[in-house]
Formats: C-alpha cells, structure tokens, sequence
C-alpha cells in the first residue's frame, strides 16, 4: 500500500510542471493590462485610452508610496470624460450603481484583472445593467492621489452611453456567448 502511495505521489509531482507550463505564453512574458486592451477595445475618438490612463508610476515620499501621475493624466482630474472597459460589479444584482470598469475583462469573480492603472471606480447616477460585453461611460473623471483604498481613478455621475463592439484584433473565445 504505501509503495502504491508513493507512486501516484511521485507521479503527482513529476505532472505538475508540465500542467503548470504553457506553450502559448510568450518567451517575454505576458502583456501588461494595458497593452492587452490595445488589442481588445478599438481605440475611440474622445474616450480616454487606457494607454493614458497607464502614465503612472509609484513612488516613495517620505515612509509609504504614493502614486505620481504625468501631465495628460492630471489634465483629466475634474473634467468630464468618456471612458471604456469592462464591467466588474461590487454588489449582487443585474443592475449596478457602483462598480468597476476595468481594461481588460474579469477572469475571476474575486480578482482584479488588473492593476490599479487600468481600473476606474464608477459610481453612476442610475443603475447600470451588467453585460460581459466592454461599455462606455460619461462622467466626471478624478484622479485620486491619496486614496486609501488604493484607487487612482473615479468616475462620478456616470451614465452609460454604449455597449462597444471588441476590435477585430481581440482574441477569439474572450467573452461567453451571447445569452439565448
């Protein structure tokens, strides 16, 4: 019995690498959210691009980081502004009033897809209905500079202005089929 064990053990650990290991993985690695919704939304005249949204970097002031945006990014604090992505609801529900909007959609429920350069909190002025396809949304943008939830970005007196087709670049498979 406990040569048994041994082996399906043995056998365990010898598969996990090759389960683990991934053709379609490039040798550079991933793409970064950013560059991965390049891909996925067509770039649109008069939403912000998300590749905007990615000039940020962390930096250290005095004990803790703190987020320093460029020059195009603060220009959108306290404009109105369209932006586009990928719903993430926060409550239950098929409607949503304060959700996520994300670059890049969800691949797990209780995950961010990615990080906080290409996420915008929205909090709308009526409910939104989910769908898995990306929308755009109007609202006021603001850049957050010190939020403690760790948010750089927020969306206020948002409403929905269109569901927005993926660019033919998108991969195929992305999105679940359309509901019957």
């Amino acid at each position: 019995m406990r040569t048994l064990l041994a082996l399906v053990v043995a056998a365990t650990l010898a598969a996990v690498p090759a389960l683990a290991f991934n053709p379609n993985v490039p040798q550079t690695g991933l793409p970064s959210a950013t560059d991965f919704s390049s891909r996925i939304l067509p770039e649109l005249a008069g939403v912000v691009s998300w590749k905007t949204l990615a000039l940020v970097e962390p930096v250290k002031q005095g004990d803790k980081m703190v987020p320093r945006f460029a020059a195009p990014v603060l220009a959108l604090d306290r404009k109105d502004a369209r932006v586009q992505g990928f719903m993430i609801p926060l409550d239950m529900g098929e409607k949503q009033k304060r959700f996520l909007i994300s670059a890049v959609p969800p691949h797990c429920g209780f995950c961010l897809p990615a990080g906080p350069e290409a996420v915008v909190e929205v909090l709308a002025k009526t409910h939104v209905a989910y769908t898995f396809e990306p929308i755009i949304l109007s609202g006021r943008f603001a850049v957050l500079k010190d939020d403690p939830n760790g948010v750089l970005y927020r969306l206020t007196d948002a409403t929905q202005i269109e569901v927005v087709k993926l660019a033919p670049t998108a991969p195929p498979g992305l999105l679940p089929p359309p509901a019957k």
